[in-house]
């Protein structure tokens, strides 16, 4: 499992349950974060609590999506512009997408962060809910799955290990599943060609996050994140991912229930690990109760991720600012 906590520092209650436990990783989130010092601070006493160099992760897409910002960190574009710019030169775009990456990822090895929410490889859908909107890369999978690749090679360069999302697919959902369950109507072929295509086409992720999304031509009855059809046969299966799969946060009002039916429910269809992240220590006790210790194959996939992180390559931010510019101004486009 991967956990939360409330403030800008480590309370003594929370290390104490936190040593008890013994979470797989922590998520950070704005509430958690002032300034580089504090966050830097905060990241070292996660991992002096556990005796371990446990991944720390956080969701730094760009655009709406970012925990740090600034006046302290660099506000990333959405993922959109880079779209518009694979429009007038893929390969431009890729390189962009590249870039941007190496310096969301210098930034959180600079505080300690080794692991990131991103890239989001949902699809864009027009008239969908703009919960994904200009979070996601493109419309077409080709596209998506290309840029997604490019951004995983842009954070490992760094030492930031990416997580893909929201598996099998959320981009072309009616509803925010942070506030209510989507129902994707869509038929199965649809969604093979489209939404599944772009996660497909991603070959090098390593840990990926499922979609609190309900596809009723896959399984009418449970969401992805707790249904073994949809995580064995689209996403184990069609999708071909074998990595770490975890569970978007369990405390979202898509899902019904306590914590523990949550937990068990996502573990029992295959998840191999959940997430949660309000920090809500009751809650948390809840989950760790009901979350088995990685085992088998869950924990072979683990390991794997933890062994892919490596220290960053050389990479100076300031060139990299102006080659993204350089690289919009080529296409005829403004600077991110």
């Amino acid at each position: 499992m991967t956990l939360a906590l409330k403030g800008e520092a480590l309370s003594a209650d929370e290390k104490a349950f936190f040593r008890d436990c013994d979470p797989w990783g922590f998520t950070l989130f704005a509430r958690n974060v002032d300034r580089p010092r504090q966050v830097r601070a905060l990241t070292e006493s996660l991992r002096d609590a556990l005796g371990r160099d446990v991944p720390v992760f956080i969701d730094q897409e760009g655009g709406r999506v970012q925990r740090l910002r600034a006046p302290n960190w660099r506000n990333a574009p959405p993922a959109a512009r880079f779209g518009e710019l694979w429009d007038r030169e893929p390969e431009l775009a890729l390189e962009a997408v590249r870039i941007n990456h190496q310096l969301i990822a210098h930034e959180l090895r600079s505080v300690g962060i080794d692991a990131d929410f991103a890239p989001c490889a949902d699809i864009r859908v027009e008239g969908a809910h703009d919960v994904i909107g200009d979070r996601a890369l493109h419309s077409t999978p080709d596209a998506v799955a290309a840029m997604a690749s490019a951004a995983l090679e842009g954070l490992l360069h760094q030492g930031v290990l990416g997580v893909i999302k929201h598996l099998p697919g959320h981009g072309r959902a009616g509803a925010d599943s942070h506030l209510e369950l989507p129902i994707v109507d869509a038929d199965e072929e649809t969604l093979t060609a489209t939404d599944f295509a772009a996660f497909r086409g991603i070959k090098s992720a390593l840990m990926a996050m499922t979609a609190h999304v309900v596809y009723p031509a896959i399984d009418a009855d449970d969401c992805a994140t707790c249904s073994s059809e949809v995580i064995a046969r689209i996403i184990r299966g069609h999708i071909e991912f074998d990595g770490l799969l975890m569970s978007d946060d369990l405390s979202m009002k898509a899902l019904a229930g306590s914590m523990r039916e949550r937990t068990q429910r996502a573990i029992g269809a295959s998840c191999d690990m959940v997430i949660h992240c309000n920090g809500d220590m009751a809650e948390m006790i809840e989950i760790a109760n009901a979350a088995p210790r990685l085992d088998h194959r869950a924990l072979e996939r683990a390991d794997a991720a933890l062994a892919a992180r490596k220290a960053p390559e050389g990479f100076d931010p300031q060139a990299g600012l102006e080659a993204l510019a350089r690289l919009f101004a080529e296409a005829g486009l403004d600077a991110p």
